[in-house]
C-alpha cells in the first residue's frame, strides 16, 4: 500500500512489520524516537529470561535496551551487567540495541548466559577464598598451641625471678617445641588476611623464643642481669697487731740519729 503524502518520512518496519518512527537530533544524529511524555516509561512488558536451570520474569518498559535489562537481571541473579550475555532468537544482544527493535514482545523469552573470563575470574576468586579460609584455619590451630606453650613459659619466668634453680633442660624442650610450631607456621601457604596472622604469629613464637634465651642466661649466672653495687661492710681489715684500720698507723722507728751539729766549711 503506497503511503499518503501526510506519512512520516522517518518511519520504517522491525522484523515483526511494526512501525517504527526515527527522529533527526541536533548534530545530525537519526535516532528511534521515543514517547513524548517526560518521564513516562512507556508500555511495560514481561520478558522470560532462562538462565541455566533457573527461570526468571521480568517487567522492563517495551523500549529499554538489553544494556537496562541487564541491570534489571543483576537483582535478580547477582551478576553484574558486564557479566551477563542475554542471546534472543540465538543470536547476541548488544547493551544498546532496544528491545522492541529487535523483535522483543511481551512474553519473549531470552537466554542468560554468565561471560566465560566474569566466570573463570569467580572460580579463581572462590578458589582464593577457600585457600585463605583453610590457611587460617591452620593458623589458629597453630596460635592455640602456642598459647600453650605461652603458659609454660610464664611458669619459668617466674620461677627465674624469684630465684629458684632450673633445669637447663626446661629451657631447651620448651625452645624446641616453639621451634616445631614456628616450621609448622612456615609451611601454612598463606595470602591476603591469612598472610597478615601468619606473620604476626611467627613473630609471636620469636619473642616466647628470645624470652627463653634471656630466661637460661639469667638462670645460669642470677647476677648477670642485677645491678652492679658496691657492698658496703662494717668488718674493716685487721692487721696482724689485731687493730683495726681505723687507728693510725704509729711512726716506724728510724734509725738515722738527728744531730744539731753542722759542718762548717772554709
Amino acid at each position: 500500500m503506497m503511503k499518503g503524502s501526510s506519512a512520516n518520512p522517518l518511519a520504517s518496519e522491525n522484523p515483526d512489520g511494526e512501525a517504527i518512527e526515527w527522529e533527526l537530533r541536533p548534530g545530525g544524529m537519526l535516532v528511534q524516537k521515543r514517547d513524548d511524555g517526560v518521564g513516562s516509561p512507556g508500555p511495560m512488558i514481561r520478558v522470560r529470561v532462562s538462565h541455566g536451570s533457573y527461570h526468571h520474569e521480568v517487567s522492563v518498559p517495551a523500549q529499554a535496551t538489553f544494556g537496562e535489562l541487564k541491570r534489571v537481571l543483576s537483582q535478580e541473579t547477582g551478576l553484574e551487567p558486564q557479566e551477563q550475555r542475554i542471546l534472543f532468537r540465538g543470536k547476541e544482544k548488544d547493551n544498546d540495541e532496544c528491545l522492541h527493535m529487535a523483535g522483543v514482545k511481551d512474553m519473549a523469552k531470552v537466554v542468560l548466559l554468565e561471560d566465560p573470563a566474569s566466570k573463570e575470574l569467580k572460580l579463581e576468586q572462590m578458589k582464593r577464598d577457600q585457600g585463605i579460609t583453610k590457611a587460617c584455619e591452620a593458623i589458629a590451630v597453630v596460635r592455640a598451641e602456642v598459647s600453650k606453650l605461652a603458659e609454660k613459659v610464664s611458669a619459668l619466668e617466674s620461677a627465674v625471678r624469684e630465684g629458684k634453680k632450673v633445669a637447663d633442660k626446661e629451657f631447651v624442650v620448651l625452645t624446641e617445641l616453639l621451634m616445631v610450631q614456628l616450621l609448622k607456621l612456615d609451611s601454612i601457604e598463606a595470602e591476603g588476611e591469612a598472610k597478615v596472622q601468619r606473620r604476626i604469629e611467627v613473630r609471636r613464637v620469636q619473642n616466647f623464643v628470645e624470652t627463653l634465651d634471656t630466661l637460661k642466661a639469667r638462670n645460669a649466672n642470677p647476677f648477670s642481669n642485677s645491678s652492679k653495687t658496691v657492698a658496703v661492710t662494717t668488718q674493716w681489715e685487721t692487721f696482724e697487731n689485731g687493730l683495726g684500720s681505723l687507728s693510725a698507723p704509729r711512726p716506724m722507728s728510724s734509725s738515722t740519729n738527728i744531730t744539731t751539729d753542722w759542718e762548717h766549711f772554709d
